[in-house]
Parts: C-alpha cells; sequence; structure tokens
C-alpha cells in the first residue's frame, strides 16, 4: 500500500464546501466512506480520496505524493468560508479478511475490503492489492490516475466515485458532457500480457499507438487504450498485449 496521509476538514461551513467541490455526493457520507475526486476547470484529475465523517469534522485520505498539492488547492478555494483544513494524526489500515471494529466498506469495489481510520500505526494485512487491482480494473493515484486522465475513462463511474445529480462541482461540466453527449473512445481497459513491459509502457498496434500499459500482475494488466485500435495483438515492448475486457 502506497503511503496515505489523512486531513482533518473541519468548520460551519465544511460539507457546503466539498460538495461544490468534489465529484461525489456528500450526503454517503451518512452510510460510510465515500470516494471521490477533485478536478481542474477543464475536468481533468487533480486526486482522488476517501472522506468519512468524524464528528463534526470530516477526515480527507488521500495518496501521500498528491497531499500537499491537494491541501494548497482547497485553501485557494476556500476564501472566507468557514473551514479549517489540518493533519489528522491518524493514520489507515486496510485489508480483505475480517474487518476490524470501526473498519468500513472499501467503496470502489467489495473486493477492496476494509479501510479504517486511528491512531494505530499505517498498514494493510498483506493482500496482494496490485493483483485485486488489475482482475478488477481499478486504477491507482499516480499509476493510472495522471494529470491528464478524465474519470469517466477511468471508471469512476463503476466505482462509485462520481454522481451525476448532485449538482455543480468544480468540473462538473465536461465529466456531465463526457456522460451525456459523447461515447467514450478511450479508457481503461483489463488486457491479457504474455511477458513484461515496464509501467507506462507505449503500446502499438502494429505501427499505430494504441495506448499505455500499466499494473501487471498475474499475466493481466490495467492498459489506457483507443478503444478503435484496441484489437487483436498488440506489443508493449517485449511483451504481447490482447484486450480481455
Amino acid at each position: 500500500m502506497g503511503a496515505r496521509r489523512v486531513f482533518r476538514l473541519s468548520g460551519a461551513d465544511v460539507e457546503e464546501f466539498l460538495q461544490g467541490l468534489v465529484t461525489n455526493d456528500l450526503a454517503g457520507l451518512d452510510r460510510g466512506l465515500v470516494y471521490a475526486a477533485m478536478l481542474t476547470p477543464q475536468g481533468k484529475y487533480i486526486a482522488d480520496f476517501f472522506l468519512v465523517r468524524d464528528g463534526q469534522s470530516i477526515l480527507l485520505d488521500v495518496a501521500a505524493p498528491l497531499a500537499d498539492g491537494l491541501a494548497k488547492r482547497l485553501a485557494m478555494y476556500k476564501l472566507r468560508a468557514d473551514v479549517s483544513i489540518a493533519e489528522a494524526g491518524i493514520n489507515v489500515q486496510r485489508g480483505t479478511g475480517p474487518a476490524p471494529e470501526g473498519a468500513m466498506d472499501d467503496p470502489r469495489h467489495a473486493a477492496l475490503g476494509w479501510r479504517r481510520y486511528s491512531e494505530a500505526p499505517e498498514g494493510d494485512d498483506g493482500s496482494d492489492w496490485d493483483a485485486i487491482r488489475v482482475t478488477h480494473c481499478i486504477p491507482e493515484s499516480g499509476i493510472e490516475l495522471t494529470p491528464d486522465t478524465f474519470i469517466l475513462e477511468a471508471g469512476f463511474e463503476r466505482l462509485n466515485g462520481v454522481d451525476f445529480r448532485k449538482g455543480c462541482y468544480v468540473g462538473q461540466e465536461v465529466t456531465a458532457r463526457m456522460k451525456h453527449k459523447t461515447e467514450l473512445r478511450k479508457g481503461l481497459c483489463r488486457v491479457a500480457v504474455e511477458g513484461a513491459a515496464p509501467v507506462g509502457e507505449p503500446i502499438m498496434a502494429g505501427e499505430k499507438p494504441a495506448g499505455t500499459l500499466y499494473t501487471q500482475a498475474d499475466g493481466q494488466g490495467i492498459a489506457y487504450l483507443r478503444l478503435d485500435r484496441a484489437k487483436g495483438e498488440m506489443q508493449a515492448a517485449e511483451a504481447r498485449v490482447t484486450r480481455a475486457d
């Protein structure tokens, strides 16, 4: 598991503030964890994270490499809202075995098990997270999810990370247009991989670029593909790649 950081957002305006910024509906906090993202006004990915209610405040669980940038972006939008953003002093534990007391289901997919927030050390139960992610085509911050990502191409609707009924948020117009007015021509897919290639290796369909190969495990991988070219056997360095989805 990559390192995580947890922020505590508090203040009288915190829910209204977040509701106008993130891709998912904060009404889901009453049921447990909410998975969401923050986008640029052009609809591109800045960060994905988990939100959970903790008393009168909200905890935000984000990949450590994205944390400082996300905190600065949130502070930029805060203006005069009654919202404070601070390190929570809380760690993330996760696993796929029996859930400990206080754990909550990962909202992205049942195979991802549970997450728990406490002062205990960060850690997990040794689950093979890459294999789980590849099997279910679940993207990871900093690997499949990059600043060029449009979240619908990354499967956020399938992963319960976006709500199309919640109203406006930053990047909402582009996201809604992709949902309702266009057919996706690119996106993350599960592929069969014979051999191995570095993460980020271009995939070629003959002489034409067809996409990029990312996480691999047990003869499978997650690839970002141009769907019109992802037909038959393709090549990524020395690996042979075929679409599995």
